[in-house]
């Protein structure tokens, strides 16, 4: 008999209401889920590092660095750096009003290997499970404001990528063998491009077909 395995969860915030809120909608969508829950970037390293295991990582940007202290933006940013330097693969979701203190870490989330998605605090909490949902699949969905110009500007090693999938009619196994990667990273980099080009999943839409077809409009390939 196979025993399912228990999702996997961090959630950390240092309002009780917000954390409770996101716990039950966690719940809600995984019954038999596993969730520590943390109040203070401290203690979020603590539980981390006592439970490194987990699915995804569900996080507020404004914390406190210790019990009492004033929440602040830069030690949620500082709290995010370290836990991607850490643990490079841990799939992400942050939670906030306004992320635009995420730009400070757009270099390292480029290079994260785990999904990285962004959670508006002030949408339905459905919305919140989506982007939970999507960071377990590997997705990235950062704010608008992390993104330049009306034509996405792509690292060059992304631009080889599209180029060899769409022009050259390659599959990722064999991208990898040419650009000397592995399959992980060409995951990873198709997830990254799709954010930058904003697409994101839909249950009726393709993916690759949509990439295709967005990279052409804009003029990424001919």
């Amino acid at each position: 008999m196979t025993t399912a395995t228990k999702t996997k969860i961090l959630v950390i915030d240092d309002h009780d209401a917000v954390i409770n809120g996101t716990v039950d909608a966690l719940k809600s969508q995984y019954s038999d889920a596993d969730i520590l829950k943390a109040k203070t970037a401290g203690e979020a390293l603590e539980k981390l590092n006592s439970f490194p295991d987990r699915d995804v990582v569900i996080t507020d940007l404004s914390l406190p660095e210790k019990p009492g202290e004033r929440p602040q933006p830069e030690i949620g940013v500082n709290l995010l750096r370290t836990m991607m330097e850490k643990y490079p693969d841990l799939n992400l979701v942050v939670q906030s009003a306004d992320a635009r203190a995420l730009i400070r870490l757009r270099p390292l989330i480029n290079e994260h290997q785990g999904g990285f998605t962004v959670s508006d605090k002030s949408e339905p909490l459905q919305q919140m499970l989506t982007k939970v949902e999507w960071s377990m699949q590997g997705v990235n969905y950062t704010p608008k404001e992390m993104r330049s110009g009306s034509t996405p500007e792509l690292k060059a090693e992304w631009q080889t990528l599209l180029e060899l999938a769409f022009n050259e009619c390659l599959k990722d196994s064999e991208i990898s063998k040419r650009m000397n990667i592995g399959d992980r990273t060409v995951r990873n980099y198709w997830t990254k491009i799709q954010d930058a080009l904003e697409i994101y999943p839909e249950d009726d839409k393709n993916l690759r077909l949509q990439t295709e077809k967005k990279t052409r409009e804009i003029g990424l390939i001919d």
